[in-house]
């Protein structure tokens, strides 16, 4: 594996900071449907830069340090981070919103650094098996208490597998490739909610 370029460390690092907005709903700054609120509010403020970028010729210098070549004439995987995390902020109760965010903004930037693979192509084993490893600690805190250990410790590992899978590969539909920015925090929380939904929790 070589050493990641400042750029990308750049990249990894800003996305981290965005563990910011779940920490305020944590450490009780505001109440989980605020927190959705200012997601949605984020989310509308992405969308108008992106549009601006896309259709309306502004061009920051941060885009040239925060954004990918692929990314140039399509939404930036910024603005997809932010859709996810609102989506799910809107739709899961926080034990299982929470830990998708989190795969996101801190197991994504871990794996990210470890090694990347070309679309299509699956990650290493050796990153996969550490993206696991830090989704499953980043779940588990939150889906045991309310569930149980046997059912909690199921639930962690269901979603910390979807987080795996969706960083793992990037597939491509139609020719557009389905960034893992937009994939992780749903597919966490849904094999979350699947899985306590089974096991008779939720």
């Amino acid at each position: 594996m070589g050493r990641p370029s400042t750029a990308e460390v750049k990249r990894r690092l800003v996305h981290a900071s965005g563990s910011g907005m779940p920490l305020l709903y944590l450490l009780g700054l505001v109440e989980w449907r605020t927190l959705g609120y200012l997601f949605v509010f984020l989310a509308a403020v992405v969308s108008v830069l992106e549009l601006l970028r896309l259709f309306g010729g502004l061009e920051w210098a941060v885009y040239d340090e925060l954004t990918r070549e692929y990314e140039q004439d399509n939404v930036a995987g910024y603005a997809l981070y932010v859709y996810s995390q609102t989506a799910v902020a809107l739709v899961f109760d926080p034990h299982v919103a929470v830990p998708g965010m989190f795969m996101l903004t801190i197991g994504d930037p871990i794996s990210g650094l470890m090694g990347s693979a070309p679309v299509g192509e699956l990650k290493s084993v050796r990153t996969l098996a550490v993206m696991f490893a830090v989704c499953f600690v980043l779940a588990a805190p939150f889906v045991i208490p309310v569930s149980g250990v046997v059912a909690g410790g199921l639930a962690a590992a269901a979603g910390a597998a979807g987080a795996t899978l969706a960083d793992g590969v990037k597939p491509v539909v139609a020719g557009y490739v389905i960034d893992d920015n937009l994939s992780i925090p749903p597919v966490a929380c849904t094999a979350i909610a699947a899985t306590l939904w089974v096991v008779g929790v939720a």
